[in-house]
């Protein structure tokens, strides 16, 4: 079978991670990267053996897009794409409202065009390790921490909450039933309105719970989820990618006298069921949306609890 040409559109750090996994996949080939500088556009282009072109054109000689441009530009080039007929995975968020991640997908539904967003996480091999061990979630935690990073001009809300919010609704069965949040702008170099710390807590039918916390304003990186089923906890550092179970079984005073504590917990270090690195998962992923394998519907259904659960909580796009 031949491989399939693949459009990229954007040449930044995300695009740049794209193309070097679409050309070490067998079963893609990077055909056209779009790049309007032209200095970034051709490097990497360059590199992987692929043509540079400024602006989006020559739709008809790909079989497929990756969209990895700027947050605000991903609607206009999404629909453009899904409009050809062309599968398209796009980099998170599908687009920087509800209203237009909405209008992406009615749009791929009336044409039956295979629509992917880049929810990264998802393809994390300590989540796919999680998932398998995971019997009756009642409540998630997850944290999201970083440095500052000026290049990213949109809120924590759709860069960093909307990776922990897809994996609590997936966890916790879909649409939460209420959303409460708080928001808080603090860096001087933010946009006006971006948002550099969001808190979210999720409730979901049961009394099922998540508590979610995304901030730019932190000193280190930290990706963790922890979900606690009522005879386990399983904490999951994304970063490491690693996976640790606890059962607890009794505590007690450290000494006769009361003072301090002593709690016996059974630790179990399972092995990833996968080592294949999330982006290749991903790509892979979509080759099978391509080709029929992976079911087109429910992937864009997928795809809204996310995108709703971030708006309300912001209470709008990007800005």
């Amino acid at each position: 079978m031949a491989a399939i040409r693949v459009m990229l559109i954007g040449a930044g750090f995300m695009g740049s991670l794209h193309a070097r996994v679409i050309t070490q996949s067998p079963l893609t080939e990077l055909a056209i990267v779009v790049e309007a500088n032209e200095e970034t556009g051709r490097a990497v282009a360059d590199r992987y053996g692929a043509a540079w072109q400024a602006e989006l054109d020559g739709l008809d000689s790909v079989d497929a897009v990756v969209v990895a441009a700027s947050t605000e530009a991903h609607f206009e080039l999404a629909m453009r794409v899904v409009e050809a007929g062309r599968p398209v995975l796009v980099e998170k968020p599908l687009a920087d409202s509800l209203e237009r991640t909405t209008a992406i997908l009615d749009a791929a539904a009336r044409r039956s065009v295979p629509v992917m967003c880049g929810l990264l996480e998802r393809f994390n091999p300590a989540v796919l390790t999680a998932q398998a061990l995971i019997e009756d979630p009642k409540f998630v935690t997850a944290t999201r921490h970083s440095p500052y990073v000026p290049r990213i001009r949109t809120g924590v809300g759709w860069d960093l909450l909307v990776h922990d919010v897809d994996l609590a609704s997936r966890l916790l069965g879909g649409e939460p039933t209420s959303i409460t949040g708080a928001l808080g702008h603090f860096h001087p170099l933010s946009a006006p309105g971006a948002e550099d710390v969001a808190e979210a807590v999720l409730t979901f039918d049961g009394g099922r719970v998540a508590h979610v916390s995304a901030s730019r304003v932190g000193q280190r990186k930290i990706r963790s989820l922890s979900v606690h089923d009522l005879d386990k906890l399983i904490e999951i550092d994304l970063l490491r990618r690693d996976v640790t179970l606890y059962r607890h079984i009794s505590d007690q005073p450290a000494d006769a006298e009361g003072r301090g504590y002593r709690q016996q917990t059974v630790i179990e270090i399972p092995e990833l069921v996968t080592a294949q690195e999330p982006l290749a998962a991903q790509l892979e992923h979509f080759v099978g949306l391509i080709e029929g394998r992976v079911d087109a519907e429910a992937e864009r259904r997928s795809l809204l609890p996310a995108h709703r659960i971030v708006e309300s909580i912001t209470g709008v796009g990007t800005v």
